[in-house]
């Protein structure tokens, strides 16, 4: 009886951090609410209570969650096997494709700089995750300006903002920008040519 318990346990939570990612990339923290979310799932608020602890907590738990997404998405690229150009051109394509197949995470990070990032702050998780990025940014711009094919003396949290900016802009942006300019920003060809846009700028800027 234990494995089906264990298996309704990890269920019904990841039940509830679906439904708690929709619930406040929609409404926001302060905005959503524990009533809502335990009526997207088959679950009860006191249920949410047992597996979190309360709202801010799970918020923290999505937040979590959705920041390791991206690192792993990274991780997974497996850049270090690849040579630099082509490990830099994976980095900036994963960035923009996590960002684009997942505007809730977009969303989410908006609204947690509302917040002036008070609940990051308080999590050592989110904060060792991205210091990951960073340390892998920075072996790889190593590589590269050893083997002759990045400019020296790039920070590797200002390659980060520069990947990241585009790829963030764009899909918070998406519905003022399409609407003042009266353009579908996200078509699928439109999309192809920004993702080429993006990585092709980025490995010119590093060009030494």
């Amino acid at each position: 009886m234990d494995k089906p318990r264990t298996r309704d346990a990890v269920q019904t939570r990841r039940a509830i951090l679906d439904a708690a990612t929709a619930e406040f990339s929609e409404k926001g923290f302060s905005g959503g609410r524990v009533d809502d979310i335990a009526a997207r799932t088959a679950t009860t608020k006191r249920m949410i209570y047992y597996y979190f602890g309360g709202k801010e907590q799970l918020y923290a738990a999505v937040l979590e969650e959705k920041y390791g997404d991206i690192r792993d998405a990274e991780a997974a690229g497996n850049l270090d096997a690849l040579p630099p150009l082509d490990a830099l051109r994976r980095l900036v394509e994963l960035t923009f494709d996590h960002h684009a197949a997942r505007p809730e995470f977009v969303r989410l990070v908006t609204v947690e700089n509302i917040h002036e990032a008070s609940h990051v702050k308080t999590s050592p998780t989110i904060r060792k995750r991205n210091a990951a990025v960073i340390g892998a940014i920075r072996a790889l711009l190593d590589r590269g300006e050893a083997a002759g094919v990045f400019r020296k003396g790039v920070d590797p949290l200002d390659l980060h903002l520069l990947i990241t900016g585009f790829c963030f802009h764009r899909v918070s942006n998406r519905h003022t920008l399409s609407a003042i300019f009266g353009q579908n920003l996200h078509s699928r060809p439109r999309a192809a040519a920004h993702r080429r846009m993006i990585a092709d700028a980025v490995l010119r800027y590093m060009a030494p």
